[in-house]
């Protein structure tokens, strides 16, 4: 730690010479990782990092990815279906002159008469067939498939680009908490090693006789608040550090990152703009809920249409038995060979009427899903709204403060300086001079706090806009 040897007794000088090579080499590993983490990151370093290292984003691509491929596979649908299938079997025939298994099937087919006496011996045969269907008129069906495809492409295409905006926002905001923790530490460093020269300072004139007892007391109460204070900053500041590595995409313990302007500048200009502006991420997103659901609503509806397809079909068959007296060929082998063919083409017209009234009330509860995902919109809109009238009125009040920071500090610093003079002389007491440290700590922290404050409240207008660029623009 940096004040610990405030706290720890001297050591032996024959044990730090036993040490001094030890030490040495760890200065030396010391030297080399602080000059391999000394390379400060900018924030646009910083967001690039995150957007191509974040693994919930590297997800939310994956769900985009998974969507065009249901794109792709739904437009298959307007393709004819075909089925080709060749089968060689070995049955028995009591009902029928050679038995087969149809296409997609297992049912065993029936044909002719029926023995009189049964017959356990079996024959060979082959059946081949091919059919094609193309669903020439769908009534919208595949239209509307293909539709719900594109619908849920766009809300996972929306879902990212939210993501990936309230990712950048976390990050930025993340990245000025890490700032201000930062400049906190050095704040406190410097109030702590204020206080403990001021507690030499009264315990000499203690031993002197100079000073009440009581002064060392309260010296030494306020050198262990200031080094509280510090722990507490050095404790925040980590636990930041750790925040923005984790949104990076990589933790770190020691990720350093360039202070910029933002210490020393605050934006300029009024940004007047329209908080409920479409292009705002979660607006789209919200709307793209209720393409998609519209589109399921659709599909459902166009599922209880019929069908008209055009419909051909051929098949080649062959049999071990003979064409006439139901007799076994004297080669039943032959029966692998095909013997005859046939062909049908024609028109089917397909209409499910009993689930007509399936569909109807599926299509009233998606109706009911579309307005749920209407409302949920204007829920998010009404909300939106709202935050970036607060973020307004929070940035003007933050400017306001950041512009009387630096009066309040110089006042501070006014004030410290002469009761420490006072005091010195002999003119007020240590209570007194111990009120205006603790006022001038306070003017520090403020004043970096409220430039701090405003450049985050304009990153909140920019998040409620939606469009960062509001903020970027002022960082250079």
């Amino acid at each position: 730690m940096i004040y610990s040897r405030f706290l720890e007794a001297p050591q032996p000088i024959r044990v730090r010479y036993r040490r001094k090579k030890s030490w040495l080499l760890y200065v030396g590993a010391s030297l080399i990782t602080v000059h391999t983490q000394a390379q400060s990151l900018n924030l646009n370093q910083v967001l690039d990092q995150s957007i191509r290292q974040y693994p919930l984003l590297k997800a939310k691509q994956a769900e985009v990815s998974s969507a065009e491929r249901r794109l792709q596979a739904s437009r298959t649908e307007l393709l004819p279906i075909m089925i080709v299938q060749d089968q060689y079997n070995y049955a028995t025939s009591n009902s029928l002159n050679n038995s087969f298994f149809p296409n997609e099937g297992t049912n065993i087919s029936t044909s002719g008469g029926v023995r009189a006496v049964p017959v356990s011996q079996a024959s060979f045969g082959s059946f081949t067939s091919a059919s094609i269907e193309w669903r020439a008129i769908t009534f919208g069906r595949i239209k509307a498939t293909i539709g719900t495809a594109k619908a849920e492409l766009q809300r996972s295409q929306a879902d990212y680009e939210n993501e990936l905006f309230q990712h950048q926002v976390r990050t930025i905001d993340a990245y000025l908490l890490l700032l201000i923790n930062q400049k906190l530490v050095q704040i406190q460093q410097s109030s702590f090693e204020r206080a403990q020269t001021f507690k030499q300072v009264v315990d000499s004139g203690v031993r002197s006789g100079m000073r009440a007892g009581v002064d060392s007391a309260l010296a030494t109460a306020e050198a262990v608040r200031a080094r509280i204070l510090l722990l507490q900053s050095q404790q925040q500041e980590q636990v930041q550090r750790l925040r923005l590595s984790e949104l990076v995409g990589q933790l770190q313990n020691g990720i350093q990152i360039d202070s910029m302007q933002f210490y020393s500048t605050i934006p300029n200009g009024n940004f007047l703009s329209d908080s409920l502006s479409p292009k705002n991420p979660a607006l789209r997103l919200s709307h793209s809920q209720i393409t998609l659901s519209a589109a399921r609503s659709l599909a459902t509806q166009r599922s209880g249409m019929p069908l008209i397809s055009v419909v051909g079909a051929g098949n080649a068959r062959g049999s071990g038995f003979a064409s006439q007296g139901d007799m076994f060929l004297n080669n039943q082998i032959n029966g692998l060979g095909y013997q005859v063919g046939n062909y049908l083409v024609g028109f089917v017209a397909r209409w499910n009427l009993t689930n007509l009234l399936r569909t109807r009330q599926d299509f009233r509860a998606d109706q009911f899903l579309v307005e749920r995902s209407r409302q949920l919109y204007n829920t998010q809109r009404l909300q939106i709204s709202r935050q970036y009238q607060e973020a307004e009125t929070q940035y003007q009040v933050a400017l306001e403060q950041a512009r009387q920071a630096p009066i309040q500090l110089r006042a501070a610093r006014k004030a410290y300086d002469q009761a420490q003079s006072r005091y010195q002389n002999g003119l007020t007491d240590l209570p007194t001079l111990l009120q205006s440290v603790v006022t001038l700590n306070r003017a520090e922290v403020d004043g970096y706090v409220a430039i701090s404050n405003v450049w985050r409240y304009l990153l909140l207008k920019a998040a409620a806009e939606g469009d960062l660029s509001l903020f970027m623009n002022q960082v250079k």
